[in-house]
C-alpha cells in the first residue's frame, strides 16, 4: 500500500480490527518513510446495481458520491463518521439485497432520506429539500412538520 502522504511503497500495518457488523477490516498502517499513520479499509468487492439517473443516463454506483451527499447533509451537525459509515452501509446492503441490475436514482435518494431520518433530523430536512426540490415554504412547512410527528 502507498503512504497517502508521501507516495513511499513501503508501509506497514501497525492494527487490524474487524468492523461491529464483521463486513469490513479496518487496517491502521504506518509509513516506512516519513512514519505517518493512515486507515485503509478492505470490503469485499461487489457489483451494485447500475444507477439510472431522471434523464435517462446509465451511471456506475459510487460509494465516495452517496458519503459526499450525506455529508453535505450532515455538515455541522453532530453526528460522528462511524454513524455515518455505518448508514452508508446499510444503505448498500439494501442495493445488494434488491439483486436488482438497474435502479432509479430516486430509490437510492429514499433510502438516504430514510438513514438521514435516523441519524439527524436537521439533515433529513436539508436533504429531502433538496431532493425533493421544494416550489414554495409550505412544501418546506408540511416536511417539518411530518418530522415533528
Amino acid at each position: 500500500m502507498k503512504c497517502p502522504f508521501c507516495s513511499h511503497a513501503d508501509t506497514q500495518v501497525v492494527e487490524t480490527r474487524m468492523s461491529e457488523d464483521g463486513d469490513s477490516i479496518r487496517r491502521r498502517r504506518q509509513c516506512g518513510s516519513c512514519q505517518k499513520r493512515f486507515t485503509t479499509y478492505e470490503r469485499p468487492d461487489v457489483s451494485f446495481p447500475t444507477i439510472v439517473k431522471k434523464d435517462g443516463r446509465r451511471i456506475e454506483y459510487e460509494r465516495a458520491k452517496l458519503l459526499a451527499s450525506m455529508k453535505l447533509a450532515l455538515r455541522k451537525r453532530p453526528v460522528s463518521t462511524e454513524q455515518v459509515d455505518g448508514a452508508v452501509e446499510r444503505i448498500e446492503e439494501k442495493l445488494l439485497s434488491l439483486g436488482v441490475r438497474e435502479l432509479p436514482s430516486a430509490r437510492i435518494g429514499e433510502l438516504v432520506m430514510r438513514e438521514l431520518k435516523k441519524l439527524d433530523k436537521v439533515a433529513y430536512v436539508r436533504f429531502a429539500s433538496v431532493y425533493r426540490s421544494f416550489e414554495d415554504i409550505d412544501e418546506f412547512k408540511t416536511l417539518v412538520d411530518e418530522v415533528r410527528r
